[in-house]
Order: structure tokens, then C-alpha cells, then sequence
């Protein structure tokens, strides 16, 4: 069974700066929460951009896992894609989307996921969820402090 999270929020800064920041693949240990222990292995600078991958390691719940992802929708300054290619999911698509507003830019993460070992994999579902909405409200708080920026 696939499962969506979404969110978003607005930033009061230019479009472009703020994609640079995301396609700036250093920054993902910036926004990830400490216990997670996130350590990128891909040797960095990365060019971000269709096809590129991205090697790290992290911990879920304590466990350590190996993580790759692909770019496989890059649309500067407007959206881009990552799909994990090997990590603990069956599934995991995520949406980066990018819009400008009247004070800034609005943020905007779609991610579709599956869970495996399906059936039993279902039964994680609610503390899943609950952590990657955590997460991201991680992300997002240091997503506005790393850019000088409150949310509106």
C-alpha cells in the first residue's frame, strides 16, 4: 500500500536562492535531524541533476541503513525528484517543488512511500508516519533558520 505525505511552507527569500540551497546536496545533513545520523558518502561537491546519485548512510530508529537516491525529475528553479534506488523502503518518491509568492518562495514536499515486507510492514505505518512528519517539521525549522528566514 503506497502512502503520501505532504507539506509546505513559505520562506521569505528569492526562488533561486532557495532552490540553490536544495540543490546544494551538503545541505542535507544541515536539515536532517542529529539522531538520524546522516552521513553523506557520495564525495561532495555533487553536481545535482538528472540521473545523479547520492550515496549516504543514516539510522531509523537506531538502526543504520545504507540509502542511495536518483534524480530523476530536475526542473531548476521549479521542482526536482528523488527516488530512493536502495534504502529500507519498497517505494520512495519525493517531491521537491519550488513556487515563487509575493514575499519569497513557497516549499512544497510530496512524498509517496511504500513500506516492506508487506503485510507486516503495514503495522509500522502509524509510527512511520508520525516519524517522517516529525522530520520534516525538522527540516523545515532548519530550512528557515539556515536561510535567515521566519515563515509566514
Amino acid at each position: 500500500m503506497e502512502h503520501t505525505l505532504e507539506t509546505d511552507f513559505e520562506i521569505a527569500q528569492p526562488l533561486e536562492k532557495v532552490f540553490e540551497f536544495f540543490a546544494d546536496a551538503a545541505n542535507l545533513q544541515k536539515i536532517t535531524p542529529p539522531e538520524l545520523e546522516i552521513k553523506i558518502l557520495t564525495p561532495l561537491p555533487l553536481v545535482m541533476q538528472r540521473d545523479a546519485l547520492i550515496e549516504y548512510q543514516l539510522k531509523l530508529f537506531g538502526v543504520p541503513y545504507a540509502w542511495t537516491s536518483k534524480i530523476t525529475g530536475w526542473q531548476p528553479p521549479v521542482c526536482f525528484v528523488d527516488e530512493q534506488q536502495r534504502g529500507p523502503f519498497a517505494r520512495w518518491v519525493h517531491l521537491h517543488a519550488f513556487e515563487p509568492t509575493d514575499t519569497g518562495a513557497r516549499v512544497r514536499d510530496v512524498l509517496r512511500y511504500k513500506l516492506p515486507l508487506p503485510p507486516f510492514g503495514q503495522l509500522a505505518q502509524p509510527l512511520v508516519h508520525w516519524q517522517l512528519k516529525r522530520i520534516f517539521a525538522y527540516r523545515q525549522k532548519a530550512i528557515l533558520e539556515a536561510l535567515g528566514s521566519a515563515s509566514h
